[in-house]
């Protein structure tokens, strides 16, 4: 049987704000606060349960990878989760990071658009929707069978280290 593999997305789940332009001052990711709780519930992922077997997979355009880099390195998000900085891919369009998922072997992965996990279904086999954008309410539809929807960091550990662990 093949080991777990975790996939997370960036933006909206590590990123807590996620800009889709830049605002008047010409700033992007750079002051953006972390989820809360996203950096201590990675790190209990990488100890507990995926080790080395953890991704971040996200769609932004080329010019915003080296923010998105420079947001994690500035706030050692590499150290403090324990993720390889080597394990990062970027896509340009939302649809890709299913098969971006296939060919890494991720087992679970975590989002915060519906968009994104819906193609997935039958590629990943546990699909976590974090609710954490405000562009949605927070309700997974019924008809999105295979999607655990999750409002906090907390319910990923719980439901992938156990309850005991949140």
């Amino acid at each position: 049987m093949a080991p777990d593999v975790l996939g997370v997305d960036i933006g909206g789940v590590i990123i807590d704000r996620v800009r889709e332009e830049r605002d008047a001052t010409g700033r992007g990711y750079g002051d953006a606060p972390p989820v809360e709780g996203a950096f201590a519930a990675i790190a209990r992922l990488v100890a507990g349960r995926f080790h080395d077997r953890v991704w971040l997979v996200s769609r932004c355009e080329a010019a915003d990878e080296p923010e998105i880099r420079a947001w994690l390195g500035a706030r050692d998000f590499f150290r403090t989760t324990g993720v390889a900085p080597g394990r990062v891919r970027f896509c340009r369009e939302r649809h890709e990071k299913a098969p971006i998922c296939r060919a890494l072997g991720i087992t679970h992965f975590v989002d915060d658009r519906l968009e994104v996990l819906g193609p997935m279904l039958g590629i990943v086999p546990h699909l976590y929707h974090l609710r954490s954008r405000a562009a949605e309410d927070g309700r997974v539809p019924a008809i999105v069978r295979g999607v655990t929807s999750v409002a906090a960091w907390g319910e990923i550990v719980s439901a992938l280290l156990g309850p005991e662990a949140a």
